[in-house]
């Protein structure tokens, strides 16, 4: 599909559930997706320092989408935000689509990794801020945003307990809490990435102005982690 004038039009939040709305088809992750939705929506409205004109900008922010099973939100994200046209959205899962069940760095405008079994994004946003932190690129900062569910993996395990004490300050997790992951811990999920060396907060993950205070709040010498609650998965 070729990129059209769709892409110079501007759209705000309360576009997102129509522009949710031209993907249909065998999506089975709803869920997954509107439980993203705001964060995303705060992420690259006021956090990120990205657009469609800095995509291979070497001094871009990065957001790498961990929970990728259900990316109707994020493409709608991008949509509103000018990286791909919203006349792609109703294609969403064809054969012939570029947005898949799961994006594709190749094929989706702005995406930064390919998702796929859960539990890699963080464990690529921490090479991705080493690498960064090699080159001598201070400015640009590494967000990812997995699941909860997604914490149950031994490879974000590693993650988290190498980030802390490694003080990858430009590197931040927003994990999306829908009351989904099978394994309880004492404290909560914010007290697991504390113990590990983290900065942590958690708040109402659909209050945009507690959002964008939690994304933005300081955390000097540690990577940092906000974990956005919001309502179950099964309610």
């Amino acid at each position: 599909m070729a990129i059209t004038e769709e892409r110079a039009h501007t759209y705000g939040f309360t576009d997102l559930p129509a522009l949710m709305g031209l993907m249909t088809g065998d999506e089975k992750h709803g869920p997954a997706a509107t439980s993203t939705l705001d964060a995303l929506w705060v992420l690259y409205d006021r956090v990120l320092r990205v657009g469609p004109e800095r995509m291979d900008d070497p001094g871009r922010d990065r957001f790498l989408l961990s929970k990728g099973h259900g990316p109707m939100a994020y493409y709608a994200v991008l949509a509103a935000k000018g990286f791909l046209p919203a006349d792609w959205l109703p294609g969403f899962g064809s054969y012939d689509s570029p947005l898949g069940h799961h994006p594709d760095r190749v094929l989706v405008p702005g995406a930064e990794i390919g998702s796929g079994s859960l539990g890699h994004g963080l464990p690529l946003a921490v090479g991705t801020a080493l690498g960064l932190r090699a080159q001598g690129l201070d400015e640009p900062r590494v967000w990812t945003l997995v699941g909860d569910a997604e914490l149950d993996e031994g490879s974000n395990h590693e993650a988290i307990a190498f980030a802390g004490p490694a003080g990858l300050e430009r590197l931040h997790t927003v994990v999306i809490d829908n009351s989904s992951a099978t394994y309880a811990r004492p404290g909560g999920i914010t007290a697991r990435f504390e113990a590990a060396g983290w900065s942590a907060l958690a708040v109402d993950g659909r209050d945009h102005e507690a959002l964008f205070a939690a994304f933005t709040a300081p955390h000097p010498g540690r990577p940092h982690a906000v974990v956005a609650r919001v309502e179950p998965k099964n309610a």
